[in-house]
């Protein structure tokens, strides 16, 4: 689902505009972005939680050589599940 069908879908379930949706989901995106560079978790109560988890550097290998490489240390963000989302997910 693209950010412009769930626009769509929520619009036609709340009776609100396009626009309005557009820029609330404009703010909330900017303040998860926020909270997730700044270190937080975010967690959406009923859906799941989003937290910033440290990669540590590490040596990979290229497949098509095999010569190792470094692969230098990062920062990602992951997604777990809620409960009620993962029962809805499986019945």
């Amino acid at each position: 689902m693209t950010k412009t069908q769930l626009i769509d879908q929520a619009a036609k379930a709340s009776g609100m505009t396009k626009r309005e949706l557009t820029e609330a989901y404009e703010a909330l995106m900017s303040a998860a972005e926020g909270a997730l560079v700044a270190g937080e978790n975010v967690q959406l109560s009923g859906f799941g939680i989003f937290a910033v988890k440290d990669q540590a550097a590490r040596t990979g290998r290229n497949p098509k050589t095999g010569e190792a490489v470094a692969i230098a240390a990062s920062r990602r963000v992951t997604f777990s599940a809620s409960k009620t989302l993962k029962d809805k997910l499986n019945g």
